[in-house]
């Protein structure tokens, strides 16, 4: 059984997690979300309900994929995503779907991939432009051959600053498990070593070429496979 770890219950992680489970059937899926559901999130993040309110996100959203796709073997963390953490959440990790809107989770978990040779999907949604990135460690670039480091704190608004376009959550979240799909199949992903970005209030889209940076130290700038891309 292949087992994916969804890093976030929220925009992303909602439809990406139904989606996994709807297409891979028997996957097991790990829901790691320290937090609660609150009303605010109930407009994007679809496997919650008025009555859950209150309540842990991992728990609500593994109920509720087991519902609704019975075949799904679903786990529930409560647990916040760091650097102490990640050895125990990563057991036995076929893909990790990073979802979470900090940069510090964002990049514990690309380091955490590198290191441990896990496939990594990242996705993000902010205002109307949204982004999806698949790390295959040791193979190809990493988010930090993009990024070198987090955004000192307070130069980048947050989601909850900035806001959200509700409807781009579920075309990136989608595009996050369809690359998961693709991974647990053998299959090429999409977009290793390209950062694809959505422009909603544009409507456009674009692919942008993140190549292996020889001093990266999370993946050690490994040279590019021949993968191509479909």
């Amino acid at each position: 059984m292949s087992t994916v770890v969804v890093l976030g219950v929220g925009g992303l992680g909602c439809p990406a997690a139904l989606a996994i489970a709807e297409e891979v059937r028997g996957v097991r899926l790990v829901l790691v979300d320290p937090d609660r559901v609150e009303r605010s999130n109930l407009a994007r993040q679809i496997l919650f309900s008025d009555k859950d309110v209150g309540e842990s996100k991992a728990a609500v959203a593994a109920r509720r994929l087991v519902e609704l796709v019975p075949a799904t073997s679903v786990e529930a963390r409560a647990l916040a995503f760091t650097t102490a953490t990640a050895a125990e959440l990563l057991a036995d990790c076929d893909v990790l779907v990073d979802g979470t809107d900090t940069f510090e989770t964002r990049f514990a978990a690309n380091d955490a991939a590198c290191a441990a040779r896990i496939p990594l999907v990242h996705g993000a949604v902010l205002g109307w432009r949204g982004q999806v990135l698949t790390v295959l460690a040791g193979r190809q670039s990493c988010l930090r051959c993009l990024f070198e480091a987090p955004p000192p704190p307070g130069t980048v608004p947050t989601c909850a600053e900035a806001g959200v376009f509700s409807p781009l959550c579920g075309i990136v979240g989608a595009a996050m498990a369809s690359e998961a799909a693709r991974l647990l199949r053998g299959a090429r992903p999409r977009w290793a070593a390209r950062l694809h970005q959505w422009d909603a209030l544009r409507g456009t889209e674009r692919d942008v070429a993140v190549p292996a940076d020889r001093r990266c130290p999370a993946c050690g700038g490994a040279p590019e496979a021949a993968l191509g891309h479909p």
